[in-house]
């Protein structure tokens, strides 16, 4: 069965070359010009990942509202924006938002279908049985491979599939250095720097939201990121 992508883009003529490209590398793709018709059609049916713009014809934040209403349906959907705008705020939006990705329109054609490509493996993935040590705990850090939810001092952490497996790649071996090519791998997905870089706030962020001294993400400035290991 062939993947379905939907595109939510309201410049016609790029909605229209990226929905070529995608149906000649073998994708289903449903295309759509502004939030409204996208939200209508995809709460009849949610596809296997959202390519998502942020102006939305009259909205000028369109894609960031859609995106929400989008995670309230699937928290494991994956959504990519792909957009014009590249300021770090705007980045940092939408993954507050939940997103998975966020790249801008002068990425290149293939860059993109590799990212694509890597949130359909992990997809897989999460669709595969889960190993026998499917929970891990890391003192009080628990993670469930089983129901891909993350508890710290049994306080459940609302975390994006992007960002558990980012936290699993970190915890499972803690005092190890992961760097970003290491970290993209395990998380399965193809992101830059910055990207890396805003997900591991957002992480920070949530866990520091019910514990204010939560400091077991390290930056190794130069190499990457660890997991501090127990004292």
């Amino acid at each position: 069965m062939r993947r379905r992508i939907a595109i939510v883009e309201d410049d016609a003529v790029i909605r229209a070359n990226y929905a070529d490209v995608l149906g000649r590398h073998g994708y289903e793709v449903a295309a759509f010009a502004d939030r409204a018709t996208a939200l209508a059609a995809l709460r009849t049916r949610l596809p296997d990942l959202v390519l998502l713009d942020i102006g939305l014809g009259d909205e000028v934040d369109g894609g960031f509202k859609l995106c929400q209403e989008l995670r309230a349906m699937s928290s494991t959907l994956p959504v990519i924006f792909l957009t014009a705008r590249d300021s770090d705020f705007d980045l940092v939006s939408g993954l507050r938002m939940g997103a998975d990705d966020y790249v801008t329109k002068n990425v290149s054609l293939p860059h993109l279908l590799a990212r694509v490509s890597a949130l359909f493996r992990r997809a897989d993935l999460a669709g595969a049985p889960a190993p026998a040590d499917s929970v891990i705990e890391r003192g009080p850090l628990t993670l469930d491979l089983n129901r891909f939810s993350v508890a710290w001092h049994g306080k459940h952490i609302d975390l994006t599939l992007t960002e558990f497996w980012l936290v699993h790649a970190l915890a499972k071996f803690p005092g190890h250095v992961k760097n970003r090519d290491q970290l993209m791998g395990e998380a399965h997905v193809v992101v830059d720097d910055s990207t890396i870089t805003s997900h591991i706030k957002r992480i920070r962020r949530k866990f520091g939201a019910v514990d204010p001294g939560f400091d077991c993400v390290d930056t190794v400035y130069g190499l990457g990121y660890r997991w501090k290991a127990a004292d």
